[in-house]
């Protein structure tokens, strides 16, 4: 049998920033059931008051304070190190039969040149490239023959330590691109490995965005 903090629970759940504001306490309950009141009654098939909403939402906040920020939280209170690196160029290329061996030769041209940031990955369809921009002419002259859809420039990249327990526990990801959606910074590219991700971000929002992370070890 439904009941009305079911449906209030199912409701919030399905709205991913309305649950992480609810569990922050920055909502203000009594607006909030005004807006869902007519959801949740068409829900129930009948009508309910305003203070029966106040009160379902009231007991889910409390509950997902604890339940989806709390274990969240104790993982980023122990982010380790947050490195930037600036004057980066992202490229994207068409997946191809020759792609790989022009790869091949990059590795080996950065290989003379240990300062040279890089980092590559591969989709279904596509391969994207991050380096400095020092080695720009290298990769355009390495990568001529290939189908380039996408070139940005004036890029930094934020790599973030993330502790062992967070392949763990659920969120984690969430949590900190949703602080950086908040801020409108705009991911480029984003990059992990098993304890660390990298976020590409323009230049001109890359202290926002170094902020957004480190703070989140106060929380």
């Amino acid at each position: 049998m439904k009941t009305i903090s079911s449906v209030v629970e199912q409701y919030i759940k399905k709205k991913p920033f309305l649950q992480s504001a609810l569990a922050q306490g920055i909502i203000n309950l009594t607006s909030l059931s005004r807006i869902v009141k007519p959801e949740i009654e068409d829900e129930l098939g009948k009508d309910v008051r305003n203070g029966a909403i106040v009160m379902a939402l009231k007991r889910l906040s409390d509950d997902l304070e604890f339940r989806a920020t709390h274990k969240i939280i104790k993982v980023l209170k122990n982010i380790g190190e947050i490195t930037v690196r600036s004057s980066l160029t992202d490229y994207t290329f068409l997946a191809s039969d020759t792609i790989l061996r022009q790869q091949a030769k990059l590795l080996e041209e950065i290989n003379t040149n240990q300062d040279v940031f890089y980092t590559s990955s591969r989709g279904v369809n596509e391969i994207n490239i991050v380096i400095s921009n020092l080695m720009d002419s290298v990769v355009e002259n390495l990568f001529v023959g290939e189908k380039c859809t996408q070139k940005a420039q004036d890029l930094s990249s934020i790599t973030v330590k993330l502790p062992a327990e967070n392949v763990s526990v659920p969120g984690i990801y969430y949590f900190i691109f949703q602080r950086l959606a908040w801020e409108g910074i705009v991911l480029y590219e984003v990059i992990s490995t098993t304890n660390e991700f990298t976020i590409l971000v323009d230049d001109a929002q890359v202290d926002i965005a170094f902020k957004t992370i480190k703070d989140l070890k106060t929380l």
